[in-house]
Order: structure tokens, then sequence, then C-alpha cells
């Protein structure tokens, strides 16, 4: 199935770019310098835009079949503070019934999950997945595991693999604000380290 979305997006790309290409004649690009680059324009968007579209559909239906993971880059603390991350180290895994979260802070302390941060395990549960009509999807579930209880809520942007995690401990007010883009579970290539 994600094999057919990717052809699919690739498909409508190349007509795309042909169909812009053919629109243009030929006399007035060998002529016209300003209207050749505004066919190169023309043509590099809807790639970019067939791109979009085909992260968009294979990380809907990674929620859909609950196998996925978001590479985080931001992490937003409770009262604003920001750290940029890398996305290899930090993120939000669920494969099917199983979660994990890990964030990794660049500091030269290990921490408990020897990459400087933590990694926690849990069951998921109350999976609630809700889509609007625009494409903007809210999926929430629950996490509980040795060290983590809590409610994870994940936004994910109409048209584009982009999300926005809070996560909201059960036991305490330490939210995180997470960012970072839904990749499927077989196509992430995230380092996890040792679990609590």
């Amino acid at each position: 199935m994600k094999k057919f979305i990717v052809l699919v997006a690739l498909f409508v790309a190349s007509t795309l770019g042909a169909s812009v290409h053919a629109q243009v004649s030929t006399s007035d690009t060998r002529d016209n310098p300003k209207a050749q680059r505004e066919a190169e324009r023309s043509r590099q968007k809807a790639e970019a835009e067939a791109q979009e579209a085909a992260l968009y559909a294979a990380a809907v239906q990674a929620l859909k079949e609950n196998r996925f993971v978001v590479e985080v880059d931001r992490v937003v603390f409770k009262y604003g503070d920001v750290a940029y991350v890398n996305t290899n180290t930090n993120f939000i895994l669920v494969d099917e019934d199983e979660g994990s979260v890990q964030v990794a802070f660049n500091t030269p302390y290990s921490g408990p999950n020897g990459i400087g941060g933590v990694t926690v395990d849990g069951r998921v549960s109350g999976i609630k997945l809700k889509e609007s009509k625009k494409g903007k999807i809210n999926y929430n579930f629950s996490v509980q595991g040795t060290g983590i209880s809590a409610q994870i809520f994940l936004t994910l942007s109409a048209g584009s693999n982009q999300a926005t995690v809070t996560i909201t401990p059960n036991f305490n007010s330490r939210t995180l604000t997470l960012y970072g883009e839904i990749v499927p579970l077989e196509q992430s290539s995230v380092f996890k380290g040792r679990s609590l």
C-alpha cells in the first residue's frame, strides 16, 4: 500500500512537471530567459508539492496502522525554553500496542539511557484518531510503563508530515512539546538508548 502511494505521488509529480514544461513553447524559452526561469520555478514547485503529498499520505497511513515514529528536532519545555535536538536520538515510537519515548540532549553527561537523556517504554492504550475536513489529524493515546505514565497528544498538519506532540505526565505538570516529522516505522533510522 505504501509503495502504491509513493508510486502515485511520483506519477503525479512527473505528470505535473511534463504539463508545466509543455505549456511553455520552445521559442519563448530560447528568446525569453524570464519565461525559462518561471517554467523552472513552476516545475520545482509542482515537484515539491507532490513530494509533500506523498509524505503526508505515508504519515496518515502509518498513523492508521499504529506503526510510526515521530523524529523530533525541537523540544519546548513547560516555560517556553527551546532545545534543538538530533532527530536520530529524539523520538516517539509506536509499534501497535508498544510505545517508546526518548529524549537525548547534546550534553557531556551520558544520562540514564547512555546517550544524554531518558528512554522510557510502555504499553499504548486508548488510541483515538480524528481527522478534520481539511486534513488535519489529531491522534491521542496513553502510555503506561515502568518509567512513564502519560497522555500523548499528536497533531499532524494538513498536507505535510510535520507533527506537534504534547506529552502530559499523569503524576506531575512537566509538560513537554515536541516538534518533528512522522515517518513510517519501517523507514525510520532512530537510535534507541538504554530503557528505564
